[in-house]
């Protein structure tokens, strides 16, 4: 079973595109099937038939995870097993007909335009890293970037002068992101400001827009604890990068974007993926309602 993991992971990797995150996520989710077969005792992947992924769909409904978690995982198999049959290692696939576990569609959680405005309003520290984790901030709401996009830009990627990033999102697909008014400003203010400060001379060179203290590369780890910073100045704990993402896609809704352009910006391959903001701003639509019309509550 490892070897034959190890040949999907390596087609995921290689043929896929794959982010080094998605792989991983998926040999996790691969070897906890492994070690879930061995102990009863199928060693032969011509042994697992139907019966044993709906025995191990129930494990994991035993162990605590949640509706989301077992779809993935099953999602993961089904591409596994599947895999599998087409490069010729079995002629069966026991996860073909296979349910996904349907998990209740949840909204994204989004902050107010209030909220933005309040929170990157705050006064700023003297130093670099308060320009730096402005800047930060400003991108990720202002050009709707995931986190990893945000630590992966290089200084090549930014075209300060026709306002727009070149993003390498998911799967490697390449994408240009506008960046104007307050993200721009904060960007420019950042690379002329700060960025010079934070390089090191015993550090190794590098490209990234984004620095730590050390001069080196900023880490996604970082970026996640810069946001949760910022969201306990507004109230909000544990903020989340990905909400930052949300609020840019919904606001832009709000405000008369089109769903495809709002797609193409966030590097979306399906546009049912950006439709779930069409929920959101509906939920806005209502909340406007209830709190205006006079005979609403």
């Amino acid at each position: 079973m490892d070897e034959l993991i190890q040949e999907y992971l390596a087609h995921l990797r290689v043929e896929r595109g794959s982010s080094p995150l998605t792989v991983s996520a998926y040999g996790r989710d691969l070897h906890d099937y492994a070690a879930f077969l061995h102990e009863k005792g199928i060693d032969r992947i011509d042994d697992i038939d139907r019966d044993v992924l709906v025995s191990y769909e129930s494990d994991l409904l035993k162990r605590g995870y949640a509706t989301s978690s077992i779809d993935r995982r099953i999602s993961v198999l089904k591409g596994f097993h599947k895999f599998l049959v087409r490069e010729g290692f079995t002629r069966r696939n026991p996860a073909d007909t296979l349910q996904l576990p349907k998990a209740p569609e949840r909204l994204p959680d989004v902050l107010s335009i209030d909220q933005m405005n309040a929170m990157l309003s705050q006064p700023l520290e003297s130093g670099p890293l308060p320009l730096r984790d402005r800047a930060i901030l400003e991108v990720l709401y202002g050009c709707g970037l995931r986190v990893s996009e945000c630590t992966g830009l290089d200084l090549g990627d930014v075209s300060f002068d026709e306002g727009y990033l070149r993003i390498l999102g998911k799967g490697r697909k390449e994408r240009l992101t506008p960046i104007s008014g307050a993200a721009l400003r904060a960007l420019v203010e950042y690379r002329d400001h700060a960025r010079g400060e934070l390089m090191k001379p015993y550090a190794k060179p590098t490209s990234a827009v984004f620095l730590n203290a050390r001069g080196g590369r900023l880490t996604r780890q970082s970026v996640h604890a810069i946001v949760a910073r910022a969201g306990l100045t507004i109230g909000v704990e544990n903020l989340h990068p990905h909400t930052l993402r949300h609020s840019f896609a919904t606001h832009l809704l709000e405000g008369g974007a089109d769903l495809r352009v709002i797609q193409e910006m966030l590097g979306h391959s399906d546009i049912s993926t950006t439709q779930i903001y069409t929920h959101v701003n509906r939920s806005h639509i209502r909340a406007e309602y209830l709190h205006a019309h006079p005979r609403a509550r």
